[in-house]
């Protein structure tokens, strides 16, 4: 079992800035894959990035790449998303994902265990 505990959400103005945090518990964390995902109003929840277990690889979506960045801390049980160069667009909740798997997916039906999301909103 996985608890998954977001924060670093907020408001900031285009071009600006964030870093989501996501604490994790459980012993078995560093082989677990994690993921960020985002909702919008009114829109379907979408993949942001994931990063495998176990030393694996990593991905961002195409909307993100270039600036979003995910990583992380096995020592310390967290997962982050350095997020630069926000836009309006991405203005969303973003949730952390874990599954058992060590492999990263894209789906969010893939992963069973889910934080319970932190606000970013970017203003114009």
């Amino acid at each position: 079992q996985v608890q998954l505990v977001e924060s670093g959400g907020g408001l900031v103005q285009a071009g600006g800035s964030l870093r989501l945090s996501c604490a994790a518990s459980g012993n078995t964390f560093s082989r677990n894959a994690v993921a960020w995902f985002r909702q919008a109003p009114g829109k379907e929840r979408e993949f942001v990035a994931g990063a495998s277990g176990a030393g694996g690889g990593k991905s961002t979506a195409n909307s993100v790449k270039g600036r979003f960045t995910i990583s992380r801390d096995n020592s310390k049980n967290t997962v982050y998303l350095q997020m630069n160069n926000l836009k309006p667009e991405d203005t969303a909740v973003y949730y952390c994902a874990a599954r058992s798997s060590v492999f990263w997916a894209d789906r969010d039906r893939s992963y069973e265990y889910w934080g319970q999301g932190t606000q970013v909103t970017i203003s114009s």
